[in-house]
C-alpha cells in the first residue's frame, strides 16, 4: 500500500515521518526500526534517524511505501 504524505515546509525528519504516518507508535520505536536497518529511503537502507526528507522521495517500511509530496 502507498501512503501519500504532504511535507509542510522544506523537509521532515525520517523519525518524525514514521511517527506522523502511524507506521511507528513512538519516536523510540522509529529510532529502533531505523537503527536496525528496516527502513529504506529511495530504495536504499538509511540508518540516519534525523535524515532530512523532501518531496519527491519515497520511504519503505513494514510493507508500506510513503511518497512525500509538497503541501
Amino acid at each position: 500500500m502507498t501512503i501519500r504524505f504532504a511535507v509542510r515546509g522544506d523537509h521532515i525528519q525520517l523519525d518524525q515521518l514514521l511517527k506522523a504516518t502511524g507506521l511507528c507508535e513512538s519516536g523510540g520505536a522509529a529510532h529502533a526500526a531505523i537503527a536496525e536497518g528496516r527502513v529504506k529511503v529511495d530504495g536504499a537502507v538509511d540508518t540516519r534517524k534525523r535524515a532530512k526528507l523532501r518531496p519527491g522521495q519515497a520511504v519503505v517500511f513494514g510493507g508500506e511505501t510513503v511518497e512525500l509530496v509538497a503541501e
